[in-house]
């Protein structure tokens, strides 16, 4: 497939950098392997059929429900970025900014051994706005992952607490949150103090894009009438989230179905209950994802809506 000029002028400003690693080639061979392995273990531990008759029986309309919420939480997502964006005078419309995240979602899932999304959001801004720098352009990219991972750590000890309590390592993990959350507002006062006026904003709306994506996996669950554990499939669901985050797989496939093959062991949940949901997250993050095409060809910048 031949990419726009745009895309093309980020791959040669990124060429001199990717000289020192390792190729974008063998990356996607290393992904799509990871994945592949995780896939292949997963399938000796459970019967694909199993998962397959789940989702034959599964209710169109919940996971209509459940896209919708994917959806939002990712137009949530790009509302956060932008407020870091505005941090550092890169004025960018909302609709022009969603658009430049939903092609970063594209390549992110289905270019992953090339330009990556976040590294052509960089370079594509630092085109149109010159003066800002490449540096903080790269903050606010980097900020806005470590405010979604906030969110992730935030969800996740909330329903810890709620899998385990009473135990005090429950209560551990919910006390964790206000250290955690002083430490990382230390940080961005430090060594980013120019993102500091949006710390929390961006940090609510990290909170609630993990939420919503919550009432995602709800809406899965309830496709095929899972109404029970509803808490732990749920801390396994952030949990999953937080390891896909790791640049090892392709989207994270493979690797969240083993946190939800080995949690569900751990909980005594049924594991194609588990593996299902699991694939049928990744599967609505493929589909939403796929939008993003439509701005390989055309730049999302576009400068009479910037």
């Amino acid at each position: 497939m031949e990419l726009p000029n745009d895309t093309r002028q980020a791959g040669e400003a990124l060429a001199v950098p990717q000289k020192k690693g390792l190729p974008g080639w063998l990356k996607l061979v290393l992904k799509v392997g990871v994945s592949a392995a995780c896939l292949w273990y997963v399938g000796q531990q459970i019967d694909w059929l199993d998962t397959w008759r789940l989702l034959q029986r599964s209710h169109m309309a919940w996971l209509l429900f459940a896209t919708l919420f994917f959806v939002l939480s990712k137009v949530v997502s790009s509302f956060r970025i932008n407020l870091y964006f505005r941090n550092i005078a890169v004025r960018i419309s909302e609709m022009a900014n969603l658009r430049l995240n939903w092609l970063a979602l594209f390549y992110n899932l289905f270019l992953p051994g090339g330009i990556g999304g976040d590294a052509y959001k960089v370079i594509l801004l630092n085109q149109r706005y010159p003066a800002t720098g490449a540096r903080k352009l790269t903050a606010a990219v980097l900020l806005d992952r470590i405010s979604g991972v906030a969110g992730l750590g935030i969800l996740a000890a909330v329903f810890y607490w709620m899998v385990f309590r009473p135990e005090w390592h429950s209560w551990l993990a919910l006390g964790a949150i206000l250290p955690g959350l002083l430490v990382f507002y230390l940080m961005v006062r430090k060594w980013f103090p120019s993102f500091l006026p949006s710390f929390f904003g961006t940090l609510w709306y990290g909170i609630a894009v993990q939420a919503l994506q919550v009432i995602c996996v709800y809406g899965i669950m309830e496709s095929i009438g899972i109404r029970h554990h509803f808490a732990e499939f749920q801390l396994l669901f952030l949990v999953s989230s937080i390891v896909s985050i790791l640049p090892f797989t392709i989207g994270g496939l493979g690797a969240r179905e083993v946190v939800f093959l080995w949690g569900s062991r751990e909980f005594g949940l049924m594991q194609s209950e588990a593996v299902f949901i699991s694939l049928l997250f990744y599967l609505i993050t493929a589909v939403a994802s796929l939008v993003g095409i439509i701005w390989v060809y055309r730049s999302p910048l576009d400068a009479a809506e910037t």
